[in-house]
């Protein structure tokens, strides 16, 4: 049975996409998320399964992405801030309504496995995926396989503290997970528009910082080259450790196009290397890698 079925399970809306073995996308379709309401997300999901299975008329294997990740000790959902998910078991809940078995990962390691799959990471050995966004995540495959680890943290880098911080970085920003300085209070959307607002600019959201830097506003041209010299501490770091071949930008904050050109530029300083040939690189399928890598964790055959 080569058809597989993804489901990206947001905040807001739950979207599902078949694919045929050869990774072609035969249906998609997107409904909103039941807000706040476990059992109508699973009844929503297996509607949308069924419809799937209906309009293409194949049975499929399942994957989903999810917010957080299940816990290895009992499976249940943790650390999700679309919160009526946690302490659920979502995967043995899904299972006994499809009555079939599922793969489940975070939303990182989708995005991590669909472009390792056929995405800007294509061919490479090693993956590490980064989702810049509401939140920081990351997904690492190697190999064609995902890295889920012993703790099922592998890739969370977003919330290890941001390397080597300078007076420009204090204080350290209160992260909502209960520590301080975590890479995720700078390198959010939301982290980026508070160093913003730090650092004397107007109260906007990282998108507009983005607009008004292309512009030639010298404040937030300011906050961007502080964010880029920020993610570069960060993701060399990674690269230390992982020795990536690519390095795969999601989210929101991945289509700020100067990115690609100064972040590699400055990363060499703190890479344990006499050179790096580490490639950053936008996310091929975009906002649809999610969905494609919730496909993706079930092999073609």
């Amino acid at each position: 049975m080569g058809t597989r079925i993804g489901i990206d399970l947001g905040g807001t809306k739950i979207e599902l996409v078949v694919l045929d073995a050869g990774g072609h996308e035969r249906w998609r379709r997107r409904v909103p998320t039941p807000q706040g309401d476990y059992a109508g997300t699973l009844r929503a999901i297996a509607a949308l399964v069924e419809e799937a299975e209906h309009v293409t008329g194949a049975g499929a294997r399942v994957g989903i992405g999810t917010p957080g990740s299940p816990s290895p000790r009992d499976g249940r959902i943790r650390n999700a801030n679309s919160t009526c998910l946690n302490g659920q078991p979502l995967q043995h809940d899904l299972e006994a309504l499809l009555r079939r078995p599922l793969r489940l990962a975070n939303d990182a390691n989708c995005l991590a496995m669909s472009e390792a799959a056929d995405g800007a990471g294509a061919g490479a050995g090693t993956v590490f995926a980064a989702i810049l966004g509401t939140g920081v995540g990351g997904g690492i495959v190697v190999d064609g396989r995902l890295l889920v680890g012993a703790n099922a943290v592998a890739g969370e880098w977003g919330h290890n503290p941001l390397p080597l911080p300078d007076s420009g970085d204090l204080p350290l920003p209160v992260c909502y997970c209960g520590r301080a300085g975590c890479i995720e209070t700078y390198l959010s959307g939301p982290g980026l528009a508070a160093d913003h607002l730090r650092h004397g600019g107007e109260p906007v959201d990282a998108a507009s910082i983005a607009c008004r830097a292309d512009a030639g506003e010298r404040a937030s041209q300011a906050s961007l080259e502080r964010y880029e010299a920020r993610l570069a501490r960060a993701l060399a770091s990674v690269i230390n450790l992982l020795d990536p071949e690519v390095i795969v930008l999601g989210g929101g904050l991945s289509q700020v196009a100067r990115l690609y050109e100064n972040v590699p530029r400055l990363w060499p300083a703190h890479v344990f290397s006499d050179t790096v040939s580490t490639r950053l690189l936008p996310a091929r399928h975009g906002d649809a890698s999610g969905v494609r890598g919730a496909a993706w964790l079930w092999p073609a055959e």
